[in-house]
């Protein structure tokens, strides 16, 4: 392989790629499966490669000061050195201003990305109590960091009807539908060589990109134990973190919110979460296993070398942090949690009452039909009735 010697910045960027292709080609061979197999268990293990890669850059990034991740950021893309975040511009002025041009002024494509952002959340928690109370607790999330990042600052109108209702509560209930959908469909894996029309082909081949089985999720049963709880009431504050690290990363370093270091790190977070969440969903629930997945694991690192890079190269920005709003975020986050979440124990267990007590006279009924049926077995067989016959004498 011959070199170009004189531009090092080529034979570096070559030799980064170089240096992924070949660890995802080990990732590829090496890495354990994940939870899902579709559309290929080896696609699976590249992400969780993938995973691991994001990681090992985010802890050599630890080791840097602020001007030299800048600076490989403007060799990424020279056109960041031009931006910078407006910290004067003001949010959520005029709130008082609620007319039909000042709405739909607001809506744009970062409403859609916040709606399919929903549904897909919805795709992986697949829980109605749990993703309201993320949603409920991350317009808490913004009120207490609004003083940080002004972008949190809204009017009451466009944090409870655009946001929480309409965006995150029809994102929501799309994402469940679909899960709902996939539930209830049959699929029949047929092999593509057994298809005989183009259409089948095409339709087998999309089928691929589909989940081979759709698990129905239930995160809150009756008979929940005290860890599982908390077990619960944590994922519901680590997706906080995960939401506030996209913000401050965002932020800290200057990127414009579409720019494609920005959407691809949303791509990819969520591709690691995906598995990450169903690892921990069978750790929390199932008896049988005794320790978190590996991607899960991985996961839970990277959320946390986010938050110390966004802390260490953010210090001018949190030095403006007021700390009683950082304990009573803390708190808020644990009392509305716990409360979203035994909340929802209780609507469990009382629709689990509802339906006994209606199936009961059924039940009963048949019960009962069962007995007679059975005592009438044991009781010997009715004889014929004897036919007159006439004697002849």
């Amino acid at each position: 392989m011959d070199a170009n010697e004189t531009s090092i910045e080529d034979n570096i960027r070559a030799g980064i790629l170089c240096v992924i292709f070949f660890f995802l080609i080990i990732s590829l061979l090496a890495f354990p499966n994940g939870p899902f197999t579709r559309p290929h268990p080896a696609v699976w293990r590249i992400i969780f490669g993938c995973s691991v890669l994001y990681l090992l850059m985010l802890q050599f990034f630890m080791f840097q000061n602020y001007k030299t991740i800048m600076n490989i950021f403007y060799w990424l893309d020279p056109k960041l050195q031009d931006f910078h975040i407006n910290m004067e511009k003001e949010y959520g002025a005029n709130c008082s201003d609620l007319s039909f041009e000042r709405i739909y002024s607001t809506i744009d494509v970062f409403v859609w990305g916040h709606f399919f952002g929903w549904a897909f959340k919805a795709v992986l928690i697949r829980h109605a109590g749990i993703l309201w109370a993320i949603s409920v607790m991350w317009e808490i999330t913004e009120i207490t960091f609004a003083h940080l990042l002004p972008n949190f600052v809204e009017c009451w109108w466009d944090a409870l009807i655009l946001d929480v209702l309409i965006c995150n509560g029809l994102g929501i209930w799309v994402g469940l539908r679909i899960c709902k959908a996939l539930e209830m469909r049959e699929y029949k894996w047929a092999s593509i060589k057994d298809i005989s029309s183009t259409t089948g082909k095409i339709k087998r081949a999309v089928l691929q990109f589909t989940p081979e089985s759709f698990t129905s999720i239930r995160w809150l049963d009756p008979k929940s134990t005290a860890m599982r709880f908390a077990a619960v009431c944590q994922l519901v504050v680590f997706w906080q973190v995960t939401e506030l690290n996209t913000f401050f990363l965002k932020h800290i370093f200057e990127m414009p919110p579409d720019h494609y270091l920005v959407v691809g790190r949303l791509v990819f977070i969520g591709l690691f979460v995906a598995p990450s969440v169903r690892q921990y969903y069978t750790y929390v629930t199932d008896t049988r296993c005794k320790r978190v997945g590996t991607q899960c694991w991985v996961y839970g690192a990277i959320m946390v070398s986010e938050a110390i890079l966004c802390i260490k190269n953010g210090k001018e920005l949190f030095e403006h942090t007021q700390g009683i709003n950082i304990v009573l975020w803390l708190i808020t986050q644990v009392v509305v949690s716990v409360a979203f979440v035994y909340g929802c124990m209780l609507w469990q267990r009382a629709q689990e009452k509802y339906k006994k007590s209606t199936d009961s006279p059924s039940k009963k009924g048949k019960t009962q039909n069962t007995l007679q049926s059975e005592e009438q077995g044991k009781k010997s067989p009715k004889k014929s009735p004897k036919r007159h016959v006439q004697k002849i004498e």
